[in-house]
């Protein structure tokens, strides 16, 4: 599966289902990702200290799986764009985009690279390139790349709609954590403030044909965004994973043992 596969889906209303990486750094985890049920991964490099060597060699694995990765960059910065793409991202996670300057860089970054300045403002823009051929040219190097922008706090909110307006992002993600802290009912998922906000941001993008992450931890959580409407479907990290993992497993064979 490629980047342009899980855009496809999307654009034809199904939906997609991923993990973020959060701890894992080794290479060598990754083929365990594939077969498991993950049509894509989410690497973070904005809450983990990953080096950008690090981020290369691991995205080189991925080449080996049908698993699309995704890096979500430490801030919404066309640098930090290109350097994920470069190292063999198929798309980026922007975090905390609260204007529409923010996300027209990362939109330009993602969709136009290599082109720079100027140029890619006007292609944004107006849709025009210096010429066809080099439309063709950055259209087919960057037809997998997804662009994610994170819609995280009440000023993006009150920006969405300015937000939505700018071409090319792909799909819309809500952090809970970060969302839940700027609306004043840190980390309480239950509360109708949050429950409200992060259902409006679904509505409003879907009307707009964008599907929305909502990252939550739990099967619980996730499952309940699905039927709100999320469809590009972001549950748990590989450290929930190995720790609930273990804790289910030993936990079923002390009781066993203790049965004895």
């Amino acid at each position: 599966m490629s980047g342009a596969d899980l855009k496809a889906t999307l654009k034809q209303g199904g939906r997609i289902f991923g993990t973020m990486i959060s701890v894992n750094r080794n290479p060598r985890w990754i083929p365990i990702m594939d077969g498991v049920g993950l049509d894509y991964v989410i690497i973070d490099t904005e809450h983990n200290p990953r080096s950008r060597g690090e981020l290369g060699d691991y995205l080189a694995m991925f080449v080996t799986t049908s698993v699309v990765p995704i890096v979500r960059i430490p801030i919404p910065d066309s640098h930090y764009v290109t350097m994920a793409i470069d190292a063999g991202a198929q798309g980026i996670l922007a975090p905390y985009c609260e204007t529409v300057d923010q996300v027209r860089e990362v939109v330009k970054a993602s969709k136009y690279r290599p082109l720079k300045g100027a140029a890619a403002e006007q292609a944004l823009a107006t849709g025009e390139f210096p010429s066809s051929a080099s439309r063709e040219y950055l259209e087919a190097r960057n037809r997998d790349n997804i662009c994610i922008i994170g819609i995280e706090s009440q000023a993006a909110v009150d920006n969405l709609d300015a937000i939505l307006g700018v071409p090319g992002i792909d799909a819309i993600f809500v952090g809970p954590n970060d969302m839940s802290i700027s609306l004043g009912v840190p980390d309480d998922y239950a509360q109708e403030v949050y429950k409200t906000t992060v259902k409006g941001i679904i509505d409003k993008c879907e009307a707009s044909g964008l599907p929305t992450l909502v990252h939550h931890q739990t099967p619980e959580l996730s499952e309940y965004w699905i039927q709100q409407g999320a469809r590009f479907v972001l549950h748990g990290t590989d450290r929930r994973a190995m720790s609930e993992g273990f804790r289910t497993e030993f936990s079923r064979l002390r009781d066993k043992a203790s049965s004895l």
